[in-house]
């Protein structure tokens, strides 16, 4: 691949992995942060600096486009869709002024909801937080300005559910470190699914679809399967770390008053806690999608089971990775 790919959003979990995969080919990093590794093709700037999107975008061939603020506590909300909706517009815009017509977008299973029947990519989207709302927002205009004079271009939206991998520190990694310590509760009855998708394998599809692209505007759900129940999972990152927790459930509604509770000490405070109603509500609902469509084009590097393998083995079995930088998103 010798024409120009922009990574836009490249220092963070995923970006940083996808830099990795991409050495062998002409790419870029564009993000408001340094990048850990690859900070000799990176360049800073920010998706609401329209005039720096246009100097970046110049000879450009492709943009894979990560850049977004999806943290359960973004504040103020307004960031989510001045970020997620607008930088999407204003990425759009340099597109066009400097020609580029071919564009990877990640959005989210978030814009389905909650508790939806594994919906696939012709599903009605009914997000019920901001970070969904704003990416279903962003979205649109890519299939607005896909439709406006179609001539050669080529779009790919990725909707991947929660990823998790080496080095992250976001949920996922919280939920397995407390099982790993035996202290873990679970709350509700424990027979909700999960669909998760592992880093390495995201990072491969989105690879894939940048060495197969086509004149077509496609939109993918990324789920690596099967769907563990949270029961499941528990027993699964017991039997791979090897150790046993106390099956100690408490009910729904008694986690969500204190998942409230930490909302109003977290107001008071003025300071982002652990715990919220949003991540109870997340705990404990059932996120399972379909990947029927991409399961036809793909075949992931690693499973599921390897991936958590992979993952715990990293975080919890090997001291020397103590000290080594890791992602909080």
């Amino acid at each position: 691949m010798n024409k120009k790919i922009l990574v836009i959003g490249g220092s963070g979990f995923v970006g940083s992995l996808l830099l990795k995969n991409l050495t062998d080919c002409n790419v870029s990093n564009l993000d408001k942060r340094p990048s850990p590794f690859f900070n000799k093709i990176t360049e800073i700037g920010n998706v609401l600096d329209k005039e720096k999107l246009k100097i970046s975008l110049k000879n450009v061939e492709t943009v894979v486009l990560l850049a977004a603020e999806h943290k359960d506590n973004v504040s103020p909300v307004s960031l989510y869709y001045d970020v997620n909706v607008n930088g999407t517009k204003n990425v759009l815009d340099a597109m066009d002024f400097n020609g580029v017509k071919n564009l990877i977008f990640t959005s989210s299973v978030a814009v389905y909801g909650l508790n939806k029947k594994c919906p696939n990519e012709f599903s009605d989207p009914d997000p019920f937080n901001h970070y969904g709302q704003s990416k279903f927002k962003a979205e649109n205009l890519i299939k607005e300005w896909y439709n406006n004079n179609i001539n050669d271009k080529s779009v790919t939206i990725v909707r991947p559910t929660v990823i998790f991998g080496e080095r992250n520190r976001g949920n996922v990694f919280n939920l397995l470190a407390q099982i790993k310590s035996g202290r873990f509760l679970m709350i509700g009855k424990g027979k909700n699914k999960k669909s998760m998708a592992y880093v390495e394998n995201v990072v491969a599809f989105i690879k894939d679809r940048l060495l197969t692209r086509k004149i077509v505007l496609e939109t993918y759900n990324y789920i690596d399967k099967p769907d563990f129940t949270m029961n499941e999972l528990t027993l699964l990152v017991q039997k791979i770390v090897g150790v046993n927790i106390i099956g100690i459930k408490i009910p729904y509604i008694i986690g969500l008053v204190f998942g409230y509770a930490f909302d109003l000490l977290a107001f008071i405070l003025k300071r982002k806690l652990p715990i919220s109603s949003v991540r109870v509500k997340k705990f404990c609902a059932t996120t399972q999608f379909d990947a029927k469509k991409v399961s036809k084009i793909f075949k992931p590097p690693f499973s599921l089971e390897k991936g958590l393998e992979r993952t715990l083995n990293y975080e919890f079995k090997n001291t020397k990775n103590k000290d080594v930088l890791f992602y909080s998103e």
